[in-house]
């Protein structure tokens, strides 16, 4: 049997733009793509911690080392510039296959921190986090209200 997975993730990068005039999908600095294994036009998720909006679409490179990530077309009005979000690409694993997940980690600028290759082994010997720590992890993704 096949399972579909999490094999690359781009965390909490920040929404530099958004272009509702242009056609669509999700523009990416090509240097993240890289990092995490996701090829141009490959099918995505994308999680808006900010809104809780969730969505698919497909990546296309922004120049390397601009830290651009727009949300383009429809995917205009599910965020706005300083969302963090959330790149998911899947792939379908056999159930005896070892799977791994390249997962990169950016700063506020959408610079690469990290990269981590993740396994079901490493996220089962992983620390849970404790609700303090939870809550202060979701303080700096929530903004403040706005005048309307």
């Amino acid at each position: 049997m096949f399972r579909e997975l999490m094999r690359a993730k781009i965390h909490r990068a920040t929404v530099t733009e958004a272009n509702l005039a242009y056609v669509g999908s999700l523009s990416v600095d090509e240097a993240l793509l890289a990092a995490a294994d996701i090829q141009p036009y490959e099918k995505i998720s994308v999680v808006n911690v900010n809104t809780g909006a969730r969505f698919e679409t497909y990546a296309i490179p922004a120049p390397e080392g601009s830290g651009t990530i727009a949300l383009n077309g429809g995917a205009a009005r599910l965020g706005q510039a300083g969302d963090l979000l959330i790149v998911i690409a899947y792939g379908y694993y056999q159930d005896a296959e070892e799977h791994r997940a390249q997962v990169v980690f950016v700063d506020e600028q959408n610079h690469i921190v990290r990269v981590e290759t993740q396994s079901r082994d490493s996220a089962l010997a992983s620390e849970p986090m404790s609700f303090a720590e939870a809550l202060a992890g979701l303080a700096g993704a929530v903004n403040s209200p706005t005048e309307a």
